[in-house]
Order: structure tokens, then sequence, then C-alpha cells
């Protein structure tokens, strides 16, 4: 029987309780007929009504020093002490996974190095997506292929609130407010709403892509908080959504282009209609061509099952570490933000005679608001775009459009 540990019990980690309890004998058949067995579960609160209270620990070196415990999921959030307690389970010689991509996305490459040499492992299936699998697929299934390109709505709040201003005609803030009033987003909904969640996200993607470890710091990233209802309504009216997208793209060079941005999708792409809490990825790989991963990104169950289905897979293979690693890069291997050509939807008080002058040729927008010019550019650089919305009176938008 194999012994696990639960650290940190909030919504994920009752969950992983809930799946490892109530699935206990697919899991067994899964592992090749080793049961699993919860041993222990770190929280710093009291849990007197649960089932079984003997279970709850406040001390780490309760796990970390019991020799019956092979594995434990980290469901705790956040990067301390976490990272510590991840680092000295797999130095212990002790398996670990996790729903945590701001560890894997900070600390991936020295915690995945360490599972290497210990001969233990470091999954993280729920980092990215939720219950959607992606990690493993990338792994194993596309793993003939050069991955060209990753696109996807990585974050099931922003999601979410784009949806309700898309479906609903809500503002920004009302649309906020109704997704932190369902739980959808947080009191505090920054790292959604600006991007940061979707840019960790991404930067696991790429590094397990490209072998090379991606340093989110280095991705241009911008939120949805200035998307406005006009903006929705624009795109509406050219058969297009917007969403925000997590991109990166891998160049011949070994160079790797990555933004994180609110893009206008034409309706011909599938991710147009992914909508809600749900979250979507498309790969593009140079033999299999573009293959498209949908679902919950987020919540207790689907999340939990992902996290589940890691510690499955570290009991299987208990004795050998699975190489999913990537390794620290020689010198940038970011591209130049420059080195990326979109096509733009710009909104402007100026008049359509001096867009035209300045941006040459481009497609017009019937307007929605009265004094306002609205208009598609050819494809420019980040720079080129914004010398030129430089150079108009009064840019009241500034939306990539993804090809």
């Amino acid at each position: 029987m194999a012994k696990a540990a639960i650290m940190g019990y909030g919504t994920v980690g009752s969950g992983v309780y809930e799946i490892i309890k109530t699935n206990a004998d697919k899991l067994t058949k899964n592992t090749g007929g080793e049961a699993i067995d919860v041993k222990y579960i770190l929280d710093i609160r009291d849990f007197p009504d649960h089932p079984e209270p003997n279970l709850f620990t406040k001390d780490f070196n309760d796990i970390l020093n019991d020799g019956e415990v092979t594995v434990a999921a980290e469901v705790m959030g956040g990067l301390h002490p976490a990272y510590e307690f991840t680092k000295a389970l797999l130095e212990a010689g002790k398996s670990v996974v996790t729903s945590n991509k701001e560890l894997v996305a900070t600390y991936g490459t020295e915690l995945l190095e360490i599972a290497r040499e210990k001969n233990v492992n470091y999954f993280f299936e729920a980092s990215v997506g939720g219950g959607i699998p992606i990690i493993r697929p990338m792994h194993q299934c596309l793993t003939a292929n050069n991955i060209k390109r990753i696109a996807g709505i990585l974050n099931g709040t922003t999601n979410y609130i784009l949806d309700q201003m898309i479906r609903r005609g809500k503002t920004f803030d009302a649309a906020l407010k109704d997704a932190q009033a369902k739980g959808f987003a947080e009191r505090n909904p920054a790292a959604d709403v600006e991007g940061h969640d979707a840019c960790r996200k991404i930067a696991i993607l790429a590094s397990l892509a490209s072998g090379l470890a991606v340093d989110y710091s280095d991705i241009d990233t911008e939120g949805i908080t200035n998307i406005t209802l006009d903006d929705v309504k624009y795109a509406a009216q050219m058969n297009s959504v917007i969403k925000l997208i997590g991109y990166a793209e891998f160049r011949e060079d070994g160079k790797i282009y990555s933004i994180v941005s609110p893009m206008i999708i034409n309706s011909e792409n599938p991710l147009s209609g992914v909508d809600g809490v749900m979250n979507a990825i498309t790969v593009t790989g140079d033999c299999v061509g573009d293959v498209m991963f949908y679902g919950a990104g987020a919540g207790k169950l689907p999340t939990a099952s992902a996290v589940v289905a890691d510690v499955v897979d570290a009991v299987k293979h208990a004795e050998r570490s699975k190489k999913i690693m990537w390794q620290k890069p020689d010198g940038n291997i970011m591209a130049d933000g420059d080195s990326k050509k979109f096509a733009w939807f710009v909104r402007t008080t100026d008049s359509a005679e001096n867009v035209s002058k300045i941006f040459g040729r481009c497609e017009f927008v019937d307007n929605i608001t009265e004094g306002e010019s609205a208009f598609v550019t050819e494809p420019l650089t980040r720079s080129d775009a914004e010398s030129k919305t430089g150079a108009l009176r009064d840019v009241i938008t500034s939306i990539k459009i993804l090809g």
C-alpha cells in the first residue's frame, strides 16, 4: 500500500482526499494493484468535523520524516513555504505532485533536476488547465513533433468576465463583481485580470515544449482591465470575440516569442467558442498540425482529478524518475518583441482621413460610438503599431488580432 500526504486542505486539497477515498478501487487498478492511502493532511487549521480528524497535522516534519510516505500532493499554493517543503521532500527521496503553477513557473527547473537526481518524480499536470490533460499529452503523445505554436485561453476567471461582457452586455466592473459573487474570482483578482496567472501557465507550456526554461518575467503581459463593452461590441460587428490569450511561438533559430494579451479572435477559430470558465489550448505540431485541449480549467474536482492522476503515476513509477524536465538555457532564448507582426484593431477620435494618412492601407469598421474612427491595420510590429497610434489624436483602444 502506498502512503500519501496532502499538503493544504483548501478547495483542491479536499477534492484530492475525496477522489482518493471515493475512487479507491479504480485507483488501485490503475497503479497496477497498489492501493493509495492518505496518511497525513497538512494544514494549519483544525477540522474537528472531518471524518478522519486523526489524519491532520500542523507539523511538516511528520511527513518529511515518515519513511512510509512516498508521495505528497502539494496543493497549498503560493511560493513559500511550498517551495521549501517540496524541495525537502524531493531531496528526501519522496515524489511530489502539485497544482501550483506559480511554484512550477518559478522553481520548476531546480525541482525537476532534484527529482531526476534523487530518482523520484515531480509532476504538475494540474498546474496548467486544471482538469485538462495537457502536460502529459505534450510530453508523451506529441513527442514526435516539433511544437510550432501554442495559443490558449488559460484563465477561467477572465474568460468568464469577457463572456459575460459578450453575451450579457455587462461592463467589465459588473462582470467582475458577478464572477466574485459566484466564486470564480478572488477578492483581489489582480493575478487573473492583469494576466499574471495566464503568464505563468504559458511559461510552463513553453518550457515543456522547448526543453528550455522560460522565465515568465520575460513574457510581455497585458490583462483585460482596459477592455470595454464598446470594444466587445466592435468585435462582434467583426464576427469576432475578445479573449485573453497566452501565446508562444517557437522559431527555427531556437528563439521563443511569447506574450499574454487580449486578442480579437474570428468566429472561425475554435477558441472563439470557449465560453464561461472553460479553458482551451491549441498546440500546433509540425507533424500532427493543430490539436485542441478543452475543459474545466479550475474547480475542486476537475483540478483534483489531475492531481490524483499524478499521484497514481508517481506510485506506478515509484522506482524510476520519468524524464519530464527542461534545462536552464545558455543566454537569452526570448525573441525580440518586434519580431512578430499582428494586425491591430484601433479606436480613435481622430478623423478617418488622418488615420489613412498615418496607417496607409487599413480596413474601417462601422462606428458604434459617434465621433470615433475604428479600423483594422495591416500586420505591424509592436513598435510600428505604437509609433503610428502615437501619431493619432486620443487613441481609445489598441488590440491585437490573432491570426
